[in-house]
């Protein structure tokens, strides 16, 4: 083996994001929400930034007026201010000899002047907060209960020895959101000998899943979709045993609603039979939903439309969420007036970041307000007329326009909110694609799948149309379709086949 070092010289271009630039990329991907976290975040982070009072004019600073000299007791408390916050905030954290000098700053500090600026709090001020706090506790909403946890509180009131009532608990555990066995129950039983070293039987694992399929909600416990209806049946369900013939041998024939076929094979009458389907429909096919935890987020919209005298509508950005901000007077002056040129450069590197956050701020609402504009301005027709006018769009269409590269577009309408006279929707519905009609003219897929739906709300259900009808009616208002593209549409927009369809 031989060895070879040698030097050599190599080109490349490289594109490198400066650390604004991705800031500011950041910031405008920011929805209402976000950017609202995003500076509750900073104010806390950084002491230079500061918000400022919409209600009245800026308070006018005694200090700006009679600056302290470097020797005066503001002064030397401002530069303490500093030097604590700066240690708080993390500039050299988990460092023994920092916590030793902050303890050493704290201990100088006057006793009406305790804390970050502010003064110490009084006795009655400490209840207060703690009277506040112990209120807050007390209206918090109660974390709803669990499926496994309700089952397993009904579990518990079964007698059977230990064994069996680990494995009962074990079981339960293995549901899905739904009630529904994860996996088949001898492999759980199989892993439940292994981890717990048991030595249990198919025929107990039976026993105890019996027992679970005997809890409340009804339904829980069954190992597929057939056995979770029938664990729901009652016997003094009207047509009980129609429905259960049903439920057991004819699911698929209802699902394709194949009504002569279960007809022809169980002798029973066509209205006896769909009278048991409606029976079968007040059965609940996900009895563990009702546990889910369902977080609700509230939409605060970005931007609002309204229509000005000339007709055009016009975007406004909803800026009152947003809470303005500023450079910290006081830490302009210190940055000027310290006596040290560690704490200025510390200063100064704050500042510095609370300008970036500032611009980036006002760059996101340039960017989003001229994106929005033209958007709307596209979309006139379909916020005069309704969604039947939409027309197509796409973000490369609006970069042009607007001058900036499409991933701008893409960050700018990324789950920002936009309040129309024709409702609040996020700013992405406005994108799609379309096709030609027989004139030449755009239409979106949208306005396709909304005519699909009035043509499938008209038809005559005892002969619905087919995909091939579907195509023929649609090429008489001017849109020429495949049927392929028919059917993708349909089977997207969750609309059943022309037999499925069909009453009889």
């Amino acid at each position: 083996m031989h060895l070879n070092i040698s030097q050599q010289m190599k080109m490349s271009q490289q594109m490198k994001l400066a650390p604004r630039m991705i800031q500011s990329m950041e910031i405008l991907q920011l929805n209402m929400m976000a950017l609202n976290e995003r500076i509750e975040q900073e104010l806390v982070e950084n002491v230079t930034l500061e918000v400022v009072s919409k209600d009245r004019d800026l308070p006018a600073d005694p200090a700006e007026h009679s600056p302290p000299s470097d020797d005066s007791r503001e002064s030397r408390e401002l530069r303490k201010d500093v030097e604590i916050r700066e240690l708080v905030a993390g500039n050299e954290k988990n460092n023994e000899s920092d916590f030793e000098r902050l303890l050493e700053i704290a201990a100088e500090w006057p006793e009406d002047n305790v804390g970050f600026g502010g003064s110490r709090p009084s006795s009655n001020q400490v209840s207060d907060d703690m009277d506040r706090h112990s209120d807050a506790m007390a209206n918090m909403v109660a974390r709803p209960q669990s499926l496994q946890e309700y089952l397993l509180e009904q579990f518990s009131f079964h007698s059977c020895s230990e064994p069996l009532r680990q494995f009962g608990e074990y079981l339960i555990q293995h549901l899905d959101h739904n009630g529904r066995l994860q996996s088949m129950l001898p492999e759980i039983a199989q892993q439940f000998n292994r981890l717990y070293d048991q030595q249990l039987t198919n025929e107990q694992a039976g026993e105890v899943l019996t027992i679970v399929q005997h809890l409340e909600p009804a339904g829980v416990g069954a190992r597929d979709h057939r056995e979770m209806l029938l664990l729901q049946l009652d016997p003094q369900m009207p047509f009980h045993d129609v429905v259960e013939v049903l439920i057991r041998d004819h699911l698929e024939d209802i699902a394709f609603n194949r009504l002569p076929l279960i007809q022809k094979t169980t002798g029973f009458s066509i209205d006896l039979i769909k009278v048991a389907i409606e029976q079968i429909q007040t059965l609940n096919p996900c009895p563990g939903r009702g546990f889910e935890q369902r977080t609700v987020q509230r939409v605060t919209p970005d931007l609002a439309v309204e229509q000005d005298d000339s007709g055009r509508y016009v975007v406004r950005l909803l800026e009152e969420y947003v809470p303005e901000l500023r450079i910290s007077p006081r830490y302009q002056r210190m940055l000027k007036e310290s006596p040290t040129q560690e704490t200025r450069d510390w200063i100064r590197r704050k500042v510095e970041s609370a300008r970036w956050l500032i611009d980036s701020i006002e760059q996101r609402y340039n960017t989003l307000r001229k994106v929005a504009q033209e958007i709307i301005d596209h979309q006139h027709e379909f916020l005069q007329n309704g969604p039947e006018f939409i027309a197509p769009l796409k973000m490369q269409q609006i970069a042009d326009r607007v001058g900036v590269h499409v991933t701008t577009v893409s960050r700018a309408v990324d789950e920002k909110w936009i309040q129309t006279p024709r409702g609040l929707f996020p700013l992405t519905r406005v994108f799609g694609g379309g096709t030609h009609t027989a004139d030449g003219e755009d239409v979106a897929w949208d306005t396709i799948r909304i005519k699909l739906q009035e043509l499938i709300d008209r038809e005559d259900k005892s002969d619905p149309l087919s995909d091939d009808s579907l195509v023929e009616e649609l090429h008489k208002q001017g849109i020429t379709l495949a049927r392929r593209t028919i059917t993708k549409y349909r089977k997207q927009m969750d609309i059943p086949s022309s037999r499925q369809r069909r009453s009889y």
